[in-house]
């Protein structure tokens, strides 16, 4: 899978970036929804877009929106990856267009690589 990471963490982006590749994937990163956006208007394709809901300059909630909306063609799915658990901010990120929510805290890293595997094996049926 070809996986855009978005987190204005740079420890955590890092993190997950190696965790993913040592299972096989090609990983791209950016610091912050516009940079997303950014390698999405230069023509990139994504099979799966993680983010973080909470970055400077616009959410991850914000962000699904303009992927679903501008680059939808270029994007197998978003799957949102923040500690903000509470109903109402999963409820929005689905009606933004999210296909899953992990939430950091309740998953050690190696096991977000498994999710995300899980979320878009489910979400290409």
């Amino acid at each position: 899978m070809k996986v855009l990471l978005v987190d204005d963490d740079v420890f955590l982006r890092d993190m997950y970036a190696i965790k993913f590749s040592q299972c096989g994937h090609e990983i791209d990163s950016a610091e912050h929804a516009l940079a997303a956006l950014a390698k999405l208007e230069q023509g990139n394709t994504y099979d799966v877009v993680v983010l973080d809901m909470i970055m400077p300059g616009m959410t991850g909630t914000e962000l699904v929106g303009h992927i679903m909306r501008d680059h939808a063609s270029q994007v197998g799915g978003c799957i949102v990856l923040s500690n903000q658990g509470q109903e109402a901010d999963i409820d929005e990120a689905t009606a933004a267009g999210e296909i899953g929510y992990i939430i950091k805290a309740s998953v050690i890293p190696s096991e977000v690589v498994d999710k995300v595997e899980k979320i878009m094996d489910k979400h290409k049926k």
